[in-house]
C-alpha cells in the first residue's frame, strides 16, 4: 500500500465507524416498543410489592442477573424472593425513566426509586438509581439486568 493510501486510511475507518453509529441511532426505539418497556419497568415495581411470582416467571429472561447490596442472584433467587413474605413494600416511586437503545434488540433504563420496604425487619435502601437490561427474544422483550445503586446521600 502507498503512503498516501496509508495515510488516509485513519479518515476511512473514521468516515465508517461514524456513519454506523449515526445509522443506529437514526433507527430509533419504536414508540410501542419505548411504552411497553415502561409499562414493564413500572409493572415489576408491582409484582414485588403484590408478591407475584407469575408475573416474575414471565418477565426475567432465563439467564436474568440481579446486583445490589448483598450480593449478585439470578432467576431463580429474585422468583424465590418474591414469593417469600419476607419482604414487605408499604410505598414506592420512580422516575423519570431514561430509555436508551443499545442495539437493534436491547434497551436501557435507568431511573430513580424510592421506597418504604422492609425485608425481615431490615430497611431497604432507599433511594437508589436503579438500572434494567431488556432484550427481545423470540419477538418479547424480556429482564436480562437489574441493578440498583443508593443514592450518595
Amino acid at each position: 500500500m502507498n503512503a498516501a493510501r496509508l495515510s488516509s486510511l485513519p479518515v476511512l475507518l473514521a468516515t465508517a465507524f461514524g456513519s454506523a453509529a449515526a445509522a443506529l441511532d437514526a433507527v430509533d426505539l419504536a414508540a410501542a416498543d419505548e411504552a411497553q418497556i415502561r409499562q414493564l419497568e413500572s409493572r415489576s415495581w408491582v409484582a414485588w410489592k403484590n408478591h407475584d411470582v407469575a408475573f416474575f416467571e414471565e418477565f426475567l429472561a432465563d439467564d436474568h442477573v440481579e446486583v445490589h447490596g448483598y450480593g449478585v442472584t439470578d432467576k431463580a433467587a429474585v422468583i424465590a424472593g418474591v414469593r417469600s413474605p419476607t419482604c414487605v413494600v408499604q410505598t414506592y416511586s420512580l422516575g423519570p425513566f431514561t430509555v436508551a437503545r443499545t442495539s437493534a434488540d436491547s434497551v436501557l433504563v435507568t431511573y430513580r426509586a424510592q421506597q418504604d420496604t422492609l425485608c425481615g425487619g431490615t430497611r431497604v435502601p432507599s433511594p437508589v438509581w436503579a438500572t434494567s437490561l431488556y432484550v427481545k427474544r423470540a419477538g418479547r422483550w424480556v429482564n436480562v439486568l437489574y441493578q440498583h445503586t443508593p443514592v450518595a446521600g
